[in-house]
Order: C-alpha cells, then sequence, then structure tokens
C-alpha cells in the first residue's frame, strides 16, 4: 500500500489511520489514530495548537464518530506533546521517564532560541510556528516496560524502547492491523536525531521493530514505510556510530567528524547538518562529560547547513 505524503488523516488499515503533515522540515510530525466502534486512540499531539487544532478537525470531519479515549504522547520532545490541552478529556499515557521529562520540556525551553540576540538562523527553524496559548498538560497514566491497552474491542501494545532518541521512547503496535507507530525512533527519509542516546540502544530499538509481526511503520517525521526502511534507519546509525567512533579516536571534533562523514548511502536523506547531533551523541558517550554540549552542536549544525547551501 503506498500512502501519499500529504497533510491528511490517511487510512493504512482497517480502522487505522496515520496523520500526516506532508512537511519534513522540523516540528511537522506524524501521529495516528486506532478506532474501535467508537473508540479512539491519538498517538501523538502535535507542536502548536494550530496543528493539533487542524488534525483534530480533520479527524472529526472524516471520522464524526470517533471518541478519543486515549492519548499516547512516544516522547517528552514538544511537537509530540504540546497540543495535549485539545485532549484533555482523555486519559494520557506516557513512559514514566516521559511524563518526568516532560515536566521540563514545556515552552520554556526555547526561551534561549527565541531570546532577542539569538542565532537567527535557528530562530528562522521556528519561525513558522505561533507558540502562543500553550498550556502543559502532562500524562495521567505512566509505565515502564509494556502496557497493553484495550480500545473498543481492539488490543494495543506500548513498548519502552527508551533511552534511544529521548530517554523515554514508546513504541505503539497494533497486532491485528500490523501497524506500528514508532515517535522518532523512525524518520524516514531524512536523518533523525540522537538526543539522548546510548546509540546502541536506538539501534536495539530498530531490532524490536525488526522483530514484531508488522508492515506497516508510521514514523514520527516522514512518509509511512516498512521494514525496508527500518532497516535502513539501522544501517544509517551504525554507520554513525563507527565513524564518529573512528574520528573520536583521531582525535578530530564532532565538527571535523560531521565535514568527513560518507553521505553516499544516504544522499536522499534530508537534513544531512543534523548528521553532527547524532556524532555528538557518539562523542558524548565516549567522554562521558556532557561534552561537547547540545547547544553548542546546534550553532555547529547551522553552520554545517550554510556549508552546503555554499556548496551547492
Amino acid at each position: 500500500m503506498s500512502i501519499p505524503y500529504t497533510t491528511d488523516l490517511h487510512q493504512i488499515a482497517p480502522d487505522t489511520y496515520a496523520y500526516l503533515q506532508g512537511n519534513p522540515a522540523t516540528g511537522y510530525s506524524n501521529a495516528g489514530l486506532v478506532l474501535s466502534g467508537d473508540e479512539a486512540l491519538l498517538v501523538d499531539t502535535l507542536y502548536t495548537l494550530g496543528q493539533t487544532r487542524q488534525m483534530l478537525d480533520t479527524i472529526a470531519k472524516a471520522l464524526p464518530a470517533a471518541d478519543i479515549r486515549f492519548v499516547v504522547n512516544t516522547h517528552s520532545d514538544g511537537d509530540h506533546w504540546w497540543g495535549n490541552q485539545l485532549v484533555g478529556d482523555a486519559t494520557i499515557i506516557s513512559s514514566t521517564v516521559a511524563a518526568r521529562e516532560m515536566r521540563h520540556h514545556g515552552t520554556e525551553i526555547l526561551a534561549p532560541v527565541l531570546s532577542e540576540g539569538a542565532d537567527p538562523r535557528l530562530q528562522a527553524i521556528l519561525s513558522p510556528f505561533d507558540f502562543s496559548g500553550i498550556t502543559p498538560t502532562y500524562p495521567t497514566i505512566a509505565f515502564n516496560g509494556e502496557l497493553e491497552l484495550t480500545v473498543g474491542t481492539r488490543t494495543v501494545r506500548l513498548l519502552e524502547v527508551g533511552p534511544a532518541h529521548t530517554v523515554g521512547d514508546v513504541l505503539i503496535h497494533v497486532p491485528d492491523a500490523k501497524v506500528l507507530y514508532a515517535g522518532d525512533i523512525m524518520v524516514f527519509g531524512g536523518h533523525g536525531v540522537v538526543h539522548t542516546g546510548p546509540i546502541d540502544n536506538f539501534i536495539h530499538a530498530c531490532d524490536v521493530i525488526l522483530g514484531l509481526d508488522v508492515d506497516t511503520v508510521v514514523p514520527g517525521h516522514g512518509p509511512v514505510g516498512g521494514k525496508a526502511e527500518v532497516a535502513r534507519v539501522r544501517d544509517y546509525l551504525e554507520r554513525v556510530r563507527d565513524h564518529a567512533t573512528a574520528t573520536h579516536k583521531e582525535g578530530k571534533t564532532a565538527l571535523e567528524s560531521a565535514r568527513e562523514f560518507d553521505f553516499s548511502e544516504f544522499a536522499d536523506f534530508y537534513g544531512a547538518e543534523r548528521v553532527i547531533l547524532n556524532i555528538g551523541a557518539v562523542y558524548r558517550e565516549i567522554n562521558a562529560d556532557g561534552t561537547p554540549g547540545p547547544g553548542q552542536l546546534l550553532h555547529q549544525m547551522v553552520d554545517l547547513a550554510d556549508e552546503v547551501k555554499a556548496g551547492s
């Protein structure tokens, strides 16, 4: 089944949907909907109230009887939960670690980027978004390891695989539809980001997905795919790990390492400059002292983006 990468609610299996925003840029995440009778589970809300309202309006128009009883937030990045207040009557669920992290990941984390004097290149990334009116609305149920939910007559499995992308990543497996919602453990067609790691945990999360009986995988960003796309993400992560480990041993900086990364197998991936965030995560793991810090890497990321533009 080929699912167009357009902003809409797309059916990917019987009573099972992906809401895509049709844009691979930062802040345009995917979501999902699992329906049984009039009872529904929503996978993730979106970055802003405007985006989330558009999604909920689209769902209401396509499926007017759908009653969102559950919301599962896949992790603590704002583009996957800052719209929670618009579904605040539902039971909101995340991993215990993600729920704890959310309390430190409200819109205040954007202040260093949005404040006067901040790097205008980073500000430009956030300029399309209106973050006004957001009231952090946290999970009401948190779990460790695995949790099984009953949505109408359907079983939905929640599998904790973090720390990987973030400290508390969760996969949502819908066995009867052979569908998996991966959050940002999967970014298809682009460079996903290892915010937390360790990177071997991230690779293991890929193996978990590859070991499940699923045909369709909805990534946190990018078009809907399947196991072939998951395997390619795994290959990319292994390549980053091995390259970063080697350049660290050679005494090179993360920036030098990123400039030397061989993109040939991943030339079609968008966001090449993000590789420095992933190399930096490997370096932090080896250094075990918090360096290089995320702020430094973000500035170097936009430097790399400028270099790519200048060379194109």
